[in-house]
């Protein structure tokens, strides 16, 4: 029997992955968290065969999951499954420690796959995905965000969904001052200079999905305190 977590902050999207499993005789949930630090502390409290995690989640980030799991549970395997396209995501979530990678809109078949050879010391990423890495057209052609650190790439996703630096920092439990220098950083990496050039470069390129837009940065709010 494999054992499941299922880790993602909206109850419909786990609702709907336990319907894709209920027929399965061989995968079962036995557990669900609704925000990162609960699921990094059902994981290194509990068993699982694989660990299902989307990216975006209040708290922790499933890179930070990643991570940790890493350290501290390196024989976890985790499954991330999010709206994210595979070239936005995919090699820094296998980087951080991912044994597989699947987005939302995957089919029945291919999320109970994936489950199935990664239960079995398996990794996967789609067909398509492994192609281009293969033919090295994801290298070919990175994007400007490729070049910032996990720790950037984190606060660009929470700047353009419209956090506040202050706030920022208090769920990362870092100073603002740190939190403004990441910033600065990264609008010089994307040679963008306001918060709503920010939000309209990640629109773009597929950081964020267009329902995940905020009033505020559509509105063109530049504040950074």
């Amino acid at each position: 029997m494999i054992r499941i977590l299922i880790a993602d902050d909206h109850e419909l999207i786990r609702a709907g992955f336990k319907q894709y499993i209920q027929d399965c005789s061989d995968i079962i949930v036995t557990g669900e968290a609704e925000n990162g630090n609960e699921a990094l502390d059902k994981t290194l409290n509990y068993d699982y065969d694989v660990i299902l995690v989307d990216i975006a989640m209040p708290g922790l980030s499933g890179l930070d999951i990643l991570k940790q799991l890493k350290n501290q549970k390196p024989d976890s395997k985790v499954l991330v499954v999010t709206v994210h396209p595979e070239e936005q995501y995919a090699m820094r979530a296998i980087k951080a420690g991912a044994s597989g990678y699947l987005q939302k809109n995957c089919t029945q078949q291919e999320f109970i796959a994936a489950i199935r050879k990664l239960a079995s010391g398996g990794k996967y990423i789609s067909p398509p995905f492994a192609e281009k890495l293969v033919f090295g057209s994801i290298v070919n052609t990175a994007p400007l965000h490729e070049k910032l650190s996990d720790r950037e790439y984190q606060v660009l996703y929470m700047i353009v969904r419209g956090k506040r630096l202050k706030d920022i920092a208090e769920e990362l439990s870092l100073s603002i001052k740190t939190i403004s220098s990441y910033r600065t950083r990264i609008l010089e990496k994307l040679n963008v200079k306001s918060n709503v050039e920010l939000a309209r470069y990640a629109f773009d390129n597929q950081i964020i999905m267009p329902w995940e837009r905020t009033n505020n940065i559509i509105k063109g709010n530049n504040k950074v305190e």
